[in-house]
């Protein structure tokens, strides 16, 4: 298993350090960086800079939105920063929910799996650059189907560094799971929790078995952020994952579209999200943290005293899971390496 940092997307600023903590992984020889975002930090530009200065790690979006950009728009990105980085950038696609592609990028967020499948299949289009790109579907056409009806097929000016670069999709649902297998090179889960590795695998499994699938369980990646606490209080160290599972079942979505909420029911906590959720939109933040049980946490994180995260990790090696993305300080993530790897 592949260890590698992951950054997300920023809060109200640039964070501190985070600089140091790239450069340091880079020296330390993780496999990847991985920055997010939401409705404020673009997933790019970060990996931009941290391309200028890291020489080996792999700069992965983890994810960009789809519904940000027009699929020439992401590919234009991806190609640039390949070229910029010598060929070490991983396109990490997502469709995230409806109140983030409704409410902030002001599109339909109706038939992501089919938007998607459209999506990248322009992509790899203007990637393979075989020729000028004509499509018609029914989300995305190029040249525009209407307007003023003068656009007209066009051919990247720029030639790929690599025409097959990596696109992973981020998923939770087993249908996008799916679709990641079918079409994609990767798998980047927003949690990963080995109670449900059967499940995944069979949901990968179809994937696979689709005709014309991209890739086969031996050359496909399982890219998954994992929160590794280690102290030997093990409610505190689970404190630090309660208020992000606390924020993304409670109020990351909308209550009746919750695809966080739904991926902790189907591990059997419904009852357990319908509370959280309610003291959320009750405004109760602090309530809806408190309430996300021990056992919630241990599903989808790694928490505790060293000899109990050293057995976890045997477990987690069993999985789907290729790569672990974990995060911290730069002595954090040398001693989170050697727990990996060890």
């Amino acid at each position: 298993m592949k260890v590698g940092l992951v950054r997300g997307y920023w809060g109200a600023g640039p964070p501190i350090g985070a600089d140091e903590v790239v450069t340091a992984a880079d020296d330390m020889g993780f496999e990847s960086v991985w920055t997010g975002e939401a409705w404020g930090s673009d997933g790019f530009s970060p990996l931009v800079w941290w391309a200028s200065k890291t020489s080996r790690i792999k700069l992965g979006t983890g994810i960009c939105q789809i519904s940000a950009r027009p699929p020439a728009t992401t590919a234009m990105h991806a190609m640039t920063l390949d070229h910029l980085s010598g060929g070490r950038h991983i396109l990490g696609l997502g469709v995230s929910g409806p109140q983030v592609v409704e409410g902030w990028f002001g599109q339909d967020y109706a038939k992501p799996l089919a938007r998607t499948r459209e999506y990248v299949e322009i992509i790899r289009r203007i990637f393979a650059r075989e020729g000028p790109v004509e499509y018609a579907g029914e989300h995305y056409q190029m040249p525009l189907q209407g307007g003023m009806g003068l656009g007209k097929p066009l051919k990247s000016i720029v030639h790929p560094l690599r025409a097959d670069l990596p696109i992973y999709l981020g998923a939770e649902g087993p249908k996008n799971v799916a679709l990641a297998a079918e079409i994609a090179d990767g798998w980047l889960p927003v949690w990963f929790s080995p109670k449900l590795d059967d499940h995944y695998r069979e949901a990968l499994a179809e994937g696979f078995a689709r005709e014309g699938a991209r890739r086969t369980p031996d050359d496909f990646r399982v890219a998954a952020p994992v929160t590794i606490a280690i102290d030997d209080d093990i409610e505190r160290a689970a404190d630090g994952v309660r208020a992000g599972l606390g924020f993304y079942i409670g109020g990351m979505g909308a209550r009746e579209m919750n695809f966080h909420a739904q991926l902790f029911a189907r591990m059997g906590y419904e009852a357990e999200c319908e509370k959280i959720q309610q003291l959320f939109y009750d405004g109760d933040r602090d309530g809806a943290i408190a309430a996300v049980t021990l056992d919630m946490v241990q599903d989808v994180a790694i928490v505790g005293p060293e000899g109990k995260v050293r057995e976890d990790l045997r477990r987690w090696e069993q999985t789907a899971l290729t790569d672990i993305l974990v995060s911290g300080s730069p002595a954090d993530l040398r001693r989170l390496k050697g727990l990996v790897e060890g």
